[in-house]
């Protein structure tokens, strides 16, 4: 498993500024029965050129905090509370048009299904030219070179060919290599990248892992790497962050928190993956079920779930430090309370 960057708000003077800072991020959506909080005071902190898994159960939270802030929250969703700013300059606030300035130059994204980022009426290297000369200073002529560096730079094979083919000739694979060719077109500060290996086969998810990575450490890139699998956080991030309902409940140096998680959650994802080294009579399983958005219990969210709750428990915890890392869990200071 891989690791993952480090989610400390106790900066010092000397630490650098961090490319990204979210801070007490709150998004509701308003329904006929009133406003329902989806995501509830969530902070975190990005570093350059370092890898952030974002990691929970679906409708934790995980893709909706990627979409804030790259700016795709829309009605009836809302942020009501809290700020996102990137390189010091606040986001959440801007008009749609400077947001759109803003996505492909210093902000990208690599979704889940790579067509739905690609129009299926224009050929590769057309999507990729036009990116490239909407965003960076250059002649046709230039940006088309930059486009098959960049086909080759994400191992498209025989890029001078292919750059004129169209998305339907590509397979699943290689088609999300050249999304990741259209993240990377403009050298984007920050790529949210949201489950970009889940509809891929194993041996492909190696082989896009190994390039985000790459391109990370070359081109100094930083990545907000939001999925469900552990294993992938392991194999990918420098740190990690846990969500459950719409919370942050543990953040962490990623080997670090795959030795000795703090959150009882947080060790339940761990335990549920299938181990190589250690001899398992039978997985973990979590009882029970997330709660629903307006129904989070106000205390401890994971409460109802949990085998060691206490009384306690019925009063919210904050993330609290424990050495490199943090977790919202009033029994997180216990040793190995998590065993």
């Amino acid at each position: 498993m891989m690791a993952l960057a480090e989610l400390d708000t106790g900066r010092t003077a000397a630490a650098p500024a961090p490319l990204l800072s979210v801070r007490e991020l709150s998004i509701d959506f308003v329904t006929r029965r009133g406003s329902v909080r989806a995501l509830d005071r969530v902070s975190f902190e990005m570093a350059p050129g370092e890898v952030l898994g974002l990691v929970g159960e679906s409708g934790a939270g995980k893709s909706l905090s990627g979409n804030a802030i790259i700016g795709l929250i829309d009605p009836p969703g809302r942020i009501s509370g809290g700020e996102i700013h990137l390189e010091g300059q606040r986001i959440d606030n801007l008009a749609p048009a400077e947001m759109r300035r803003l996505r492909g130059r210093s902000l990208a994204a690599i979704f889940q299904d790579p067509l739905t980022s690609l129009d299926p009426l224009m050929r590769i290297g057309e999507q990729l030219t036009e990116t490239i000369l909407t965003h960076l200073p250059m002649s046709r002529r230039e940006a088309r070179g930059r486009a098959l560096e960049l086909l080759k730079a994400v191992g498209i094979p025989a890029p001078e060919l292919r750059i004129e083919h169209y998305p339907h000739q590509f397979s699943g694979g290689m088609r999300q290599r050249v999304v990741i060719a259209l993240a990377l077109s403009a050298a984007p500060k920050l790529i949210i990248a949201d489950e970009p290996t889940t509809a891929l086969d194993v041996s492909i998810q190696a082989q896009i892992i190994t390039l985000l990575k790459q391109m990370c450490r070359e081109q100094g890139t930083a990545i907000l790497l939001v999925t469900h699998d552990m294993g992938v956080i392991a194999e990918t991030a420098d740190r990690v962050a846990v969500m459950y309902a719409g919370r942050l409940i543990e953040v962490g140096p990623v080997e670090e928190v795959l030795r000795a998680p703090r959150h009882v959650y947080t060790a339940g994802l761990i335990g549920s993956i299938p181990s190589l080294t250690q001899r398992r009579e039978r997985l973990v399983q979590i009882d029970g079920a997330m709660p629903r958005p307006g129904a989070v219990p106000s205390g401890c969210p994971f409460a109802p779930r949990c085998p060691k709750r206490i009384d306690k428990c019925s009063e919210r915890p904050e993330l609290m430090a424990f050495g490199n890392s943090q977790a919202a869990c009033w029994r997180a200071g216990e040793e190995h309370f998590y065993a």
